[in-house]
C-alpha cells in the first residue's frame, strides 16, 4: 500500500505536487466529477474508466488536468479519447503497487457525483 500523506487520503507519498497546491487540484478533479462524469468504471484493480459529456472543449479540459497530473504522480497513465464534442472517455492505469490510490480516487468520483 502507498504511503499516505496528510490532506487527501488518496494523495500519496510519490506525489510531487506541493501540498499547498494539492486542495486546489483536488477541487479540479471535484468539479469534473460533479459537472461532467457519466459513468465510473473499474475495468481492473488497476485500471478506471471515466465517461463524460459537457461542453464541446471538454477533452481540451480533461487532457490538460490528466497532464498535469501526470506530471506530479507519474504512476499514473492517462489516456483521453473523444467520439464526439463534449463526449470524452478518460481510461486512468496505475501499477499495482498504487491500486489503492485508484480506489480511492474511484470512490471519490463517486461521492462527489453523489452529492451534487
Amino acid at each position: 500500500m502507498a504511503e499516505q500523506t496528510p490532506g487527501p487520503g488518496w494523495v500519496p507519498s510519490a506525489c510531487t505536487l506541493p501540498t499547498a497546491e494539492q486542495p486546489l487540484r483536488l477541487a479540479e478533479f471535484d468539479a469534473l466529477f460533479a459537472t461532467a462524469v457519466r459513468t465510473v468504471e473499474r475495468v481492473t484493480d488497476t485500471h478506471l474508466r471515466l465517461t463524460m459529456t459537457g461542453e464541446p472543449d471538454l477533452a481540451a479540459t480533461v487532457r490538460d488536468l490528466a497532464a498535469r497530473e501526470g506530471d506530479c504522480c507519474s504512476f499514473f497513465t492517462f489516456a483521453v479519447s473523444s467520439p464526439a464534442p463534449g463526449q470524452v472517455t478518460l481510461d486512468i492505469e496505475v501499477p499495482p503497487a498504487h491500486a489503492d490510490v485508484l480506489a480511492a480516487l474511484e470512490q471519490r468520483a463517486h461521492t462527489v457525483r453523489e452529492h451534487s
